[in-house]
């Protein structure tokens, strides 16, 4: 390995690159963000597929049998995976004009560079012989082996050469347009914001609302109020702005994103991701994309996945068309017969609903979620299920003043691993929530335990300059989302990375995390840190007992939204042949069935839905609704033994936590659960009676 190094003509002082010599010097060898150059990203990078290639040389031209020691174990030193893990997630989280440039620059090399290795023949050759002959694995052996075996053959290591560098293409092309699609919509969604000056037009808006757009303004040194697209502004709007046509421009302004013409206009890239991904599938002997996705998914074929959306249809439709029908008779009473209800005014009215109906209000729980206490809360609620604790480490660098870093303890005291926790918006930073790993947990071949160093990155309501950040019933449960899958990362006890934490089946990666959702509404853990900000006072009772009974609000309406994204996702992703349609009616079409407010005919959800364009989650959204019927099931045996019970938690840890992807999730699942899920315990969460 060869040490690169940077003259400085000021200092003439030599500098090593920190990512090529691997020596951080940071507790637990944490990612040194502080001394990371974007340039140093570059050439650790083309170092690290260099190195990759040599190593598949030395497997290939190996003399000896092919065997799982000399062909399968990965090589001991992994450059380019720390150097592409840490520039690709500070990508999202953090980035700039220049980084985003450097990404597309190295995107098609990366490609190129994966594909050599998963179209090489004679490595492929070496892997087959191995599966053939080897004997006396273990069970996390074998199943390494096949994975590597099975993702050679549907990666297109048995084609034919002219088909490989057919497939080199289009792989590339995918991955740069496929980053191309999320810049667009981080830029469209910065450009826009609603700037108001007539303190008339806020009627209806929360003091917390004005408080932080008043700072939005003041940070742009502009007067008044500024209100944005990120969700700690836009949701509130919509909420509660009284003024419907300020209403009606956000929500229009948001749901234009990416799709009014322009160089960020995203129409054309959906088309070419949708169509590449086709042609992709079919060049590797699949009749569609969702086809070959779900060969490796629980769901294992497109007609179980139809078959779980229309018993969820059946069963949420009737009680979503009755919820819509009362949201539009108040709005009816409130503002007179004539008027028609528009999805801008779905939120607005459901507020006042919900008022009506439990005398609850997102904004009377807000002044208890300080997020101070809401971080000790989760981490209590870890603490009380598994018994680990999370200490700040104000020495562990960081990419951003709001990180923060934890050093996570396990019961015993051993070190478990870090957690990175990223909270609030910024310009630089993508929209949604998300948990990632900058060191992934492995043991290497001397038996050395490496622990992961873990990330959650979030948007969540940031402090005024006179407020702390006080976050909103649905904040909290994002971030116990997002914990969960944190956890799943942290506990990760394998010995191949390949198979750690949260590298699971995508329609069983939801479960750890909507598990932890399930906490949000339980009286006995908001007990642990729902304290007034400024009096201390616990959450009122009566409070609770409003959440717990608003729990099932609206859950009708709320589930056939998911729906129709998930009968989107696989109308783009079920097709045989070209797609050609215009996007926006093509997307009117797929979801019809499930459209329960009129679409504008300007507005358009493909061109931002990141979750399957670029996410992850193509031919996978209805991975969602596939994990709540697990997680449902699974809280109910807490719910039967208690829901902090010490032993019933264990067991989730040991049999689903820690086995990342060493065996078939309905296997973990049921040496957990001990039956097979079924979907009685969402129907009953939901009160939900089978029609």
């Amino acid at each position: 390995m060869t040490n690169h190094t940077y003259i400085y003509i000021m200092t003439e002082a030599k500098r090593v690159n920190p990512l090529i010599s691997g020596e951080y010097g940071t507790p637990h060898d944490t990612a040194p963000f502080d001394k990371i150059t974007l340039a140093d990203y570059e050439e650790a990078i083309l170092e690290g597929m260099k190195q990759e290639e040599r190593a598949i040389d030395d497997i290939i031209s190996n003399p000896e049998e092919p065997s799982f020691s000399n062909t399968i174990l990965p090589p001991t030193d992994q450059l380019l995976n720390r150097a592409t893990t840490i520039f690709f997630n500070l990508l999202s989280c953090c980035t700039s004009d220049e980084a985003d440039q450097l990404a597309q620059k190295l995107s098609p090399l990366l490609t190129e560079h994966a594909n050599k290795i998963m179209l090489n023949r004679k490595l492929f050759e070496r892997i087959k012989y191995v599966k053939e002959h080897e004997k006396g694995l273990n069970a996390e052996e074998q199943k390494l082996l096949d994975d590597i075996f099975d993702g050679f053959q549907r990666g297109g290591a048995c084609l034919s050469d002219e088909d490989k560098e057919k497939l080199t293409r289009m792989r590339i092309e995918l991955d740069t347009i496929s980053l191309q699609f999320g810049q667009n919509c981080l830029k469209e969604t910065n450009a826009y914001s609603l700037h108001i000056t007539d303190q008339q037009e806020l009627a209806g808006l929360p003091e917390t609302a004005l408080d932080a757009a008043a700072l939005a303004a003041k940070e742009k040194g502009m007067e008044g109020w500024l209100f944005t697209l990120h969700q700690p502004s836009y949701g509130p709007f919509l909420t509660y702005a009284d003024n419907r046509e300020l209403r009606r421009q956000m929500y229009m302004a948001k749901n234009t994103i990416c799709c009014k013409g322009g160089e960020h206009d995203n129409r054309q890239l959906v088309t070419r991701i949708v169509n590449l991904r086709r042609e992709i599938a079919q060049l590797l002997g699949n009749e569609t994309y969702a086809e070959s996705v779900l060969k490796r998914r629980m769901a294992e074929n497109t007609a179980n996945v139809y078959a779980l959306i229309q018993q969820l249809m059946d069963a949420y439709m009737p009680v979503a068309r009755k919820e819509l029908t009362e949201l539009e008779h108040l709005a009816k009473k409130l503002c007179g017969e004539d008027f028609q209800l528009e999805p801008w005014d779905y939120s607005y009215f459901g507020r006042k609903l919900k008022m009506e109906r439990y005398n609850l209000d997102a904004e009377m729980l807000r002044p208890y979620f300080k997020l101070e206490n809401v971080k000790k809360g989760v981490f209590g609620l870890a603490t009380r299920l598994y018994g680990i604790t999370f200490h700040l480490r104000k020495d562990i660098p960081v990419y951003h003043p709001d990180v923060e870093a934890y050093e996570v303890l396990d019961e015993d005291g051993t070190y478990l691993g870090v957690l990175y926790a990223d909270f609030h918006p910024r310009e630089n930073k993508q929209s949604g929530a998300w948990m990632t790993s900058y060191a992934e947990q492995y043991i290497d071949q001397d038996g050395k335990d490496h622990r992961p160093h873990v990330s959650i990155t979030m948007n969540l309501t940031k402090p005024t300059e006179d407020k702390p950040s006080l976050l909103t019933l649905g904040e909290v449960e994002t971030f116990l989302h997002e914990f969960g899958h944190a956890l799943h990362g942290l506990f990760s006890r394998v010995r191949f990375m390949a198979q750690n934490g949260t590298n699971v089946y995508r329609d069983f990666v939801e479960l750890p995390s909507q598990f932890m959702e399930n906490y949000v509404t339980q009286k006995e853990f908001l007990d642990t840190f729902a304290f007034h900000y400024e009096t201390d006072a616990p959450l009122p009772e009566e409070l609770i007992k409003r959440v717990k009974d608003s729990n099932n609000y609206m859950c009708g309406y709320l589930c056939i939204r998911q729906l129709s994204f998930c009968m989107l996702d696989m109308a783009y992703y079920d097709m045989k042949e070209p797609f050609t349609e215009d996007v926006p009616a093509f997307e009117a079409k797929a979801w019809e069935k499930a459209q329960l407010l009129p679409q504008p005919p300007q507005t358009c959800m493909s061109v931002q839905f990141g979750h399957i364009m670029n996410g992850g989650y193509s031919a996978g959204y209805y991975s969602y609704k596939w994990a709540e019927v697990l997680d449902a099931d699974a809280f109910s045996l807490f719910l039967q033994n208690g829901i902090f019970d010490h032993d019933t938690a264990l067991r989730f840890r040991r049999e689903i936590l820690e086995r990342g992807g060493t065996d078939t999730p309905m296997k973990l699942y049921e040496r957990f659960r001990g039956q097979k899920p079924s979907i009685d315990a969402l129907l009953e969460r939901n009160g939900i009676n089978r029609q």
